[in-house]
């Protein structure tokens, strides 16, 4: 991919805290920020790292860092590579709706999340799909789902028996965003579909 690619990496305790260090290793330059308390400096970034965790437990907090929204926006919107994953791509989408608000995200994806406790369903296990002609893997776990009407998927999800499975995967060429927690080969092989056909870094 031409030369080393600058990755900015959310982190937090909770909000977003699930990442492999295998993963980490394989994205170049890595830097860090708290999304809940740090706006971030997004010069010279190649690729912004939203891993999961659990959003949902700290809406206020992320709900209340306008600026930090509002810079990954810009971001997204200025053609910048994202991957989101889980409670990562959760932040990207429009809000986040509880049984007691509706918070505002950063408002990339314009799609709606349901953490209302009547909307909770369990997904979870295996998960494996093909984008682009990559085969990409990992799994998912979780409790909230996308709010109706459902977006359309980029490719039909299945799990480890090969049974499909309703997740959306989110791809425009730019942004990857799903509820699976990819495998850290399917990071590199993330990385190959963002930088593809594309200027390298």
């Amino acid at each position: 991919m031409g030369k080393t690619v600058t990755t900015l990496i959310a982190r937090t305790d909770e909000s977003f805290s699930f990442i492999y260090q295998e993963a980490i290793d394989l994205l170049g330059n890595v830097r860090y920020f708290n999304p809940e308390a740090e706006v971030p400096d997004m010069r010279g970034v190649d690729l912004l790292y939203l891993p999961g965790g659990y959003p949902e437990k700290h809406l206020d907090a992320l709900s209340r860092a306008v600026g930090t929204r509002d810079a990954i926006l810009r971001y997204a919107l200025q053609c910048g590579r994202v991957i989101a994953e889980c409670g990562g791509m959760m932040y990207l989408c429009r809000e986040i709706v509880t049984d007691e608000s509706a918070f505002p995200m950063c408002g990339v994806l314009p799609y709606g999340i349901t953490a209302r406790q009547a909307d909770r369903r369990l997904a979870l296990g295996y998960r494996q799909f093909t984008l682009c002609g990559k085969e990409m893997r990992g799994h998912e776990f979780h409790y909230t789902r996308f709010l109706d009407p459902q977006p359309p998927t980029a490719c039909q999800v299945y799990d480890a028996r090969g049974r499909a499975v309703p997740t959306t995967v989110l791809f425009d060429g730019r942004v990857l965003a799903s509820y699976t927690h990819l495998s850290p080969t399917s990071i590199q092989t993330a990385l190959t579909l963002l930088f593809t056909d594309h200027d390298t870094p």
